[in-house]
């Protein structure tokens, strides 16, 4: 994620965010080493038998895991990896190798064309292609429209630069058998998978029924220490398990990082509802303040959150926003904008961060999240001597935005 400021910045962020007594979300990287480790101790005897052997490149905890997660998701058999971006690779480069085609269809803000640092094509020969050049989910017209042919089309499930967006049902039936169409794998980049089920009205087995292959993550939405899994047929699971070892991803011991993910499904899955809902509330109450506060032009992407997360989009310069976050929460013991903010640079004169909505979310009302955000702007503003509201909805940057 962009950082705006220098480490002096970030430290201060981040001392504001550990200390501060009401936040939307505390997710554990804000925590001691020692606190992070006393809760895995208290916590993990809850969700498993720890009487056992510990676990040796792959099995016992870790391999019961896999089966969890294959149970959970309605697939023949998971593999647990290290981290998504080793499991999507592994993934697709045998989904190429099946179908004798490596393009990959995928949208241009993807995790593997943004944050893995060229990896699909520098380290596994896989060749992305766009699907769509629109901020949002690709169409079953757009895939079949497509004018090269392509083994797979993944999924980002929710689109995360784009403001954690989610397709309707209908829209994922449609775009899925679209690939079919085309003779193309599927494949879910689940990261976030877990938290999908409120906004489709249907299970994870039915969600991931209609790809071939889906990775979920153990720590973003479970808040676990890290590690993912990949699930599918048993065929290619297997083979997966074979270039999970040739990528370095054949771990002696993983018994503390399957110890959180299974603390994460029993105890954070079951609650990823109510944190949807909540960031809806959370998001309209936001939306509410910025007019309160006598915003021209703001944005809150999406309106109403698909999932627990959603982006804000506001006129002053990043580091006015750092500063005023690291300020309200200093000084008032709480704050509701946490992560740091950066500009994307077009249009200009902008800058955005993305809000999270877990447990500590669910203490606060509308009225308090109305009142924190005018006192937020309030701040920006006293340090903003030349910000100045852009000239409302009809405005050329609320039109690029919109």
């Amino acid at each position: 994620m962009p950082r705006h400021g220098g480490r002096e910045t970030e430290d201060r962020r981040l001392r504001a965010l550990r200390e501060a007594k009401r936040v939307l979300a505390r997710p554990s990287a804000t925590l001691s080493l020692k606190e992070r480790l006393s809760a895995l101790a208290e916590q993990a005897p809850e969700v498993y038998d720890l009487r056992g052997p510990t676990d040796t490149y792959g099995d016992g905890v870790v391999a019961d895991l896999e089966k969890k997660v294959a149970r959970m998701l309605g697939k023949e058999d998971a593999a647990f990896f290290p981290t998504g971006t080793m499991a999507q690779q592994v993934a697709l480069r045998c989904w190429a190798e099946r179908t004798g085609n490596r393009h990959v269809a995928l949208h241009p803000v993807s995790h593997p064309e943004v944050f893995e640092a060229d990896a699909f094509r520098t380290v596994s020969d896989l060749r992305p292609m766009r699907a769509t050049s629109a901020p949002r989910q690709p169409t079953a017209e757009e895939v079949r429209d497509l004018p090269e042919s392509f083994g797979t089309l993944m999924l980002e499930l929710p689109l995360r630069d784009v403001g954690y967006l989610l397709p309707t049902w209908e829209e994922l039936v449609e775009v899925t058998d679209a690939a079919r169409e085309r003779g193309a794998k599927v494949h879910f980049d689940g990261a976030r998978l877990w938290e999908c089920t409120p906004h489709f009205g249907r299970s994870l087995a039915e969600i991931a029924a209609l790809a071939d292959s889906v990775y979920v993550s153990f720590y973003k939405s479970l808040d676990g220490l890290s590690g993912a899994a990949l699930a599918g047929p048993s065929s290619l699971i297997k083979e997966t398990r074979i270039w999970r070892h040739r990528y370095g991803g054949k771990i002696f011991q993983q018994f503390p990082v399957a110890l959180s993910a299974l603390i994460g499904l029993e105890r954070e899955l079951p609650r990823l509802p109510d944190y949807v809902a909540q960031a809806r509330v959370v998001a309209a109450a936001m939306a509410e303040g910025f007019q309160e506060a006598g915003l021209g032009w703001f944005k809150v992407q999406p309106e109403q959150p698909h999932t627990l997360q959603f982006q804000v989009w506001l006129p002053f310069a990043a580091e006015v926003l750092v500063d005023a976050a690291a300020q309200q929460a200093e000084e008032t013991g709480a704050t509701v904008f946490q992560l740091p903010w950066w500009e994307p640079g077009l249009p200009p004169g902008i800058a955005l961060t993305e809000v999270t909505v877990t447990s500590a979310g669910l203490e606060w009302t509308p009225d308090e999240v109305r009142a924190a955000v005018v006192d937020f702007v309030d701040r920006a503003r006293a340090s903003s001597p030349a910000w100045a509201t852009p000239a409302g909805p009809g405005s050329s940057l609320a039109t690029d935005l919109a």
